[in-house]
This record gives structure tokens, sequence and C-alpha cells, in this order.
């Protein structure tokens, strides 16, 4: 057995764990050995298919001190307008530079892929004997707590018939054009992006079927571009959001007045969704959603035939012969059942939301805290967990949290200042573009610090009403 020592042992090589890691790199002198896996670094990324893409701007996700992307606006497809959204295959060569480049480079990590933390300090290989001791001198750094799963990886929840083709996302370029009929499986943005790669590609909306067990709201990409360019539209887009948080009469009218502020979107406006995971969606590809005639909702299918779908509640779907049933029931993170736990313990450090859902973001926040900060129960209060959301109540939960440790970070001129460096950081860009200087820019953004006290309160009206 290999005997390693280290300030930190990260479980994880995912977006979380390496801009934990990279904060650290420049706030201390610490040194960490890194556990995954994976053959490569980047977590869930390693798994996606191959057409996935960044809900939000490249200009949001990653490691703080990297860029992602080139800051481009696309000029076609569905996000024409819009600031880039980083593909899958970029995303993993971004998250592999990263780790040649920027933290190995450092001299202060270590990095052992293929291999899996057991207990007490113990690693081991997943293709031989070989193991390690690992001495922490200060923290075990867990980058696993949102449990990311994927259509390729994660095991089904019902039955398909031997000669029933049922594949996961991965395979839908390849084989989709020896079938006639399409049917998706699940209500998430995975799903959605089936849809769209489908559509087009010009595949008709007749040969789709879409099972979509709960209807979602969905964030409009419009209202979360960052920069000076796009400043008065986004900000603008936060200033109705606080207001629409001020004058709801229920957490369902929220939505309602989001939506007619061009802040939220659905895909039928004769359903009220009762689920938001923060899929974000430009009205591009909300237009090819809406072409889609034949959804069943409120259905989970039980099992698949050469008949067709039969159903958790009994019902049964006829499907045309050569139909391709496409997986997409993977949860990308564990909306529901979870619960946050303090982030910070005298051994062990969780990495989880502090800012949803801007989860690297987050663990940069951590990074910072955790290297800049020695009382642990300050640093819990400066990093308090933000649950994610599975509901449009929980959106609302959120929401009011992610404002509350937003005020609490303002209130800290260290934390602050580093904050409005930092790049994953949504305001970042308008600074750093000067958007201020334009004193209508600065108004709008003095109206908006003044709705924040007033949306929290009626917040807080509204989740009370909804308490059993």
């Amino acid at each position: 057995m290999q005997r390693l020592e280290t300030d930190y042992l990260v479980i994880g090589s995912g977006a979380i764990s390496m801009a934990f890691v990279d904060t650290m790199l420049d706030q201390s002198d610490a040194t960490f050995v890194i556990v995954d896996k994976h053959h490569m670094p980047g977590g869930h990324w390693n798994d996606a298919y191959s057409f996935v893409r960044l809900h939000q701007p490249s200009a949001l996700y990653g490691v703080a001190s990297t860029e992602l992307g080139s800051g481009r606006i696309d000029e076609s497809g569905p996000n024409k307008g819009y600031l880039e959204l980083a593909s899958g295959p970029e995303i993993s060569a971004y998250f592999e530079k990263v780790m040649t480049e920027r933290l190995l480079a450092s001299g202060r990590v270590t990095y052992l892929p293929m291999h899996e933390y057991t207990q007490a300090g113990k690693v081991r290989s997943l293709l031989g004997i070989e193991e390690y001791q690992v001495t922490i001198r200060k923290k075990l750094v867990d980058g696993t707590f949102f449990n990311t799963s994927v259509p390729s990886t994660h095991t089904r929840k019902y039955d398909v018939a031997q000669n029933v083709t049922c594949i996961a996302p991965n395979e839908l370029p390849k084989i989709a054009h020896q079938f006639s009929h399409y049917v998706i499986l699940g209500g998430g943005k995975t799903a959605m992006d089936a849809a769209v790669w489908l559509l087009t590609h010009n595949a008709s909306s007749d040969a789709l079927t879409w099972v979509c067990p709960r209807d979602s709201w969905l964030i409009n990409r419009a209202t979360t571009q960052p920069g000076g360019y796009f400043f008065k539209r986004t900000a603008g887009a936060v200033a109705k959001q606080f207001q629409a948080m001020i004058d709801a009469q229920s957490v369902e009218d929220v939505f309602l007045k989001l939506e007619e502020a061009g802040n939220m979107l659905r895909v039928d406006k004769s359903v009220m969704p009762t689920m938001f995971h923060y899929a974000t969606i430009s009205e591009g590809e909300l237009e090819h959603l809406s072409n889609i005639k034949h959804i069943i909702r409120n259905e989970r299918v039980a099992a698949l035939s050469e008949a067709g779908m039969t159903m958790t509640n009994n019902a049964t779907h006829a499907m045309p012969e050569n139909t391709l049933y496409i997986d997409c029931t993977a949860t990308a993170a564990v909306f529901t059942g979870q619960r946050t736990q303090p982030v910070f313990s005298e051994d062990r450090l969780i990495l989880q939301a502090t800012y949803a859902p801007l989860v690297t973001y987050s663990a940069a926040i951590i990074a910072f805290v955790e290297a800049n900060y020695d009382d642990i129960e300050q640093k819990n209060a400066l990093c308090m967990p933000v649950q994610l959301a599975d509901s449009p109540m929980e959106w609302l939960i959120s929401t009011s949290q992610n404002m509350m440790n937003q005020h609490k970070w303002n209130q800290d001129k260290d934390l602050r200042a580093w904050l409005n460096a930092c790049r994953l950081n949504p305001s970042y860009a308008a600074f750093k573009d000067n958007a201020m200087a334009d004193p209508a820019n600065a108004q709008l953004l003095k109206g908006i610090a003044e709705l924040i006290r007033p949306a929290l309160g009626n917040a807080q009206k509204l989740l009370q009403m909804h308490k059993p």
C-alpha cells in the first residue's frame, strides 16, 4: 500500500470539485489529492450525449480562473442572438485542459483517475490491486453530494421487452434514421434536448410521442445573458422577478406574473406546470417543443413491449411498428428527498449550492471562505446551503435563500470584493464591461436594490400560506 499526505482529499473531479480546487489554489498554499472513478476529469460530462449543451451561457460555467468559450454570440440556430452554449465535447476538453494546465501544473495537485475512495483515507484502483493510504492534514472534501445521474449510466425503472429498442440519447444520432416513430420518455431538459434534436434534423412532429410525467416551468434564456451588451434586459428581468414576488397573491400567481413579464416559459399555456428544475431554453427551442402534438401527461412508463407502453397507472398506449424509445428519465441531480447539511465541519467539507443553480460559482465561494476564514460558525453562516428546487414553491424557497446569502456576502467587505472580481459571478461581466458608467443602468440597479426587502417579505407570506 502506497502512502500519500495532503491537506485536502477531494472525492470527485466533476465541475464543482474542480471549481473548488481552482479557487483554493489562488487563495491558499494547500495541497490536494483528487480521486475520481472516471478516466478523465469533468464528472458526468464524460457520460453525456454528444449533442448536449449547457443551459446557461458558457461565461457562467467552469472554474473561476479559466474562461469557457470565447464570448461569441450565436448567429444561427435556436440560440441565435444569445451568448454561446458550450457543447458536451467542448466542456470535456475544457476540464481536461484545466486539470492539466492549471491544477496539475501547480505542483500541488495529485490526480488519481479510475480510483475510488473507500473509507478512512483509503483509496483503491478500479483496475488493479493498487491501494493508497492518504493522510489528510485538513479536510476530506465531498464533491458527490448532488449524485448526478445521466441516461447512459442510470438504472431504468421500467421493463423493456427483448425486441424493443430503447436507447440513451447518446445513441440517437447513430440510429435515429433506422426508425419511423420516436417516443421520448421523461419530462426534463434531456427530453427537451432529444425532441429539439429530432425536430431540427427534420423529423416530423407527427412522428414524435412525448411521455411527460410533469410539465415544467422553463427559464427564458433571454433573461440570463451576462455582460454590458445584455445588461438592460437581464437586470430588467431581475427587477421584474422581484416585482412579481411583491405583487403575487400565491406561488402560482408568481409564475404567471413571471410568464407575463417574459421571464418564464411553458410548453402549453393551457397546462399549469408542477415542476421546476432550472431548465433554461430559448423561445426558438420552445417553438419546436410546442409543435409536438402527441404528449402523454401525468403518466409514467412501467413496461415497453412490441405493442406499445404500459404505464404505472395500468393505462396502455399502442405504438406503431418501428418505434424507437429514447430514455431521458435520469435525474441530473437529486431534486427530491435531498436534505442539505452544513457545508463545513472540523474534518469534512460538503460541496453544495450556495447560489442555486450555479453550482460551480457556489463551489468557488465555498473555497474562498474555507481559505480565508477560521471560525466554522462564521463559515457556515456565509455558506448556507440552498436546496435545488423541484417545484414552483421550492423555486420561491431557493430564490429567497439566494437573496439572503447574497445580502450576507454584500455585508462582508473582503468577500464582496472577491465576488465582484469572480468570473463565475452573474454580475461580473457587467462590472468588467463598465456597464454601471451608464446612468440609466446605475439607476436600474438602484431600483432593484429597493425591491429586495419587500420581495423577500411577500415571499415569506406566500410560503406560509402553503405550509400544511
